[in-house]
């Protein structure tokens, strides 16, 4: 079985964006209206910019499915950029005749600079296109993929706004709201906060400014025993952790308590394992989830928990002071549409790479050519699944010493 696994290719302003996702397998049932709610649901949210009311994206299936059925083969998706007609000439693929215009106006917080001196161009255009958020487009139509097959083992992933600039929703016991999340114009299940952002970023806009926060995504349903500790790139919060700081404009990953458990003691930070007579109909329930679901670098049964800390947008209305690129000189940094906030559509990403990431790692865990394949030997493992043996008969657990 191939390793799951996707690249995208396409620039912000270019024709579009393409897709190929390679190691799904066949027989999953996969249309392109599953893919059309998560892409709508990754343009809205308050504080975007015109751009996600110019266009609409679709996903169309180019390959990899036929009659509503995964092949086996990779499967290639195609997002068109509806914006394509107004900029056919700064973004031609044919060779400019004469000299083109240059973006040399450096925006700090973007990888103009960076990019232009790593690939040696005098204009950050050549860096910006593709380094444009533009890009996750692709990866939600990825995640939706991957969240059909979740789905077909009973997984399921969301994700909800818990903080923008410097308000905070209240904290909810046991897993949020979903719906009130999705009827939330800032996708926060708590209305009262919800209105303090939407202010927020209001004034935000006003000033020429822009806001960050941070979003958490619940994937609830996983089975104990996805990821591994044998290995520093096999254990699966390393790889939830990549996933969701390769996302634009991340700049920090928890999982479960995180930060928050590293300033208590110890026997507030794990997480008690409950006797047979409390599991309600699940093997291995816990009485917390400080571990947001993983231990030792695979999964535990507990809903997975992973949090994301967005940076406010790095291009602003009101311009940062910065230098031009070929002269070095101060100038206002390049202004071009932009969003205020993004944490909203930010978290529909995080679902997207956590729903990849456990899509892959489950079928590591179970392989299958075909989805029938891959369900014999999930269901096969999950009747494995109990304590070993009579109370009598359990091994004395022997000390360690933990670094």
């Amino acid at each position: 079985m191939t390793m799951l696994d996707f690249h995208t290719a396409g620039e912000s302003h270019g024709k579009g964006l393409t897709v190929i996702v390679e190691g799904m397998p066949a027989k999953l049932p996969l249309t392109e209206a599953d893919i059309e709610t998560d892409l709508r649901r990754r343009q809205g949210g308050y504080g975007r910019s015109a751009r996600q009311k110019i266009e609409v994206d679709h996903a169309e299936i180019m390959s990899g499915v036929r009659h509503g059925m995964t092949l086996g083969s990779p499967i290639g998706l195609w997002i068109r950029n509806r914006v394509w007609e107004d900029w056919q000439e700064v973004m031609r693929i044919e060779p400019f005749e004469g000299e083109p215009k240059r973006l040399t106006r450096l925006r700090p917080g973007h990888a103009d600079l960076a990019g232009s001196m790593k690939y040696g161009f005098d204009d950050a255009r050549n860096i910006l296109e593709r380094a444009s958020a533009r890009e996750t487009a692709a990866r939600v139509a990825v995640g939706a993929v991957s969240r059909r097959l979740l789905a077909e083992f009973g997984i399921a992933v969301h994700s909800h706004t818990v903080i923008v600039g410097d308000i905070c929703a209240a904290e909810s016991e046991g897993e949020p709201d979903w719906e009130a999340v999705e009827d939330s114009a800032v996708r926060c299940a708590d209305p009262a906060a919800s209105e303090r952002i939407v202010a927020a970023v209001d004034a935000a806009r006003e000033a020429g400014d822009t806001l960050g926060g941070v979003f958490e995504v619940w994937a609830t349903g996983a089975p104990i025993g996805l990821g591994s500790h044998v290995q520093w790139d096999r254990k699966l919060d390393g790889q939830l952790a990549q996933a969701i700081m390769s996302i634009h404009s991340i700049k920090g990953v928890e999982i479960g308590g995180g930060f928050r458990v590293a300033q208590g003691p110890g026997s507030q930070a794990h997480d008690v394992i409950l006797p047979q007579e409390q599991w309600q109909g699940r093997a291995w329930r816990r009485a917390s989830n400080h571990a947001g679901g993983l231990e030792g670098g695979i999964t535990n049964g507990e809903p997975v928990v992973v949090r994301g800390a967005v940076k406010p947008i790095s291009t602003l209305s009101n311009p940062l002071p910065s230098v031009d690129l070929l002269t070095g000189t101060e100038i206002k940094a390049h202004y071009e549409r932009s969003d205020v906030s993004v944490v909203p559509a930010a978290g529909v990403v995080g679902e997207a790479m956590v729903c990849f990431v456990l899509a892959r790692a489950l079928l590591d865990k179970f392989g299958g050519d075909s989805l029938p394949e891959t369900r014999r030997n999930y269901d096969s493992y999950i009747n494995t699944i109990g304590p070993r043996g009579g109370a009598a008969e359990a091994p004395i657990a022997e000390e360690t010493t933990e670094t």
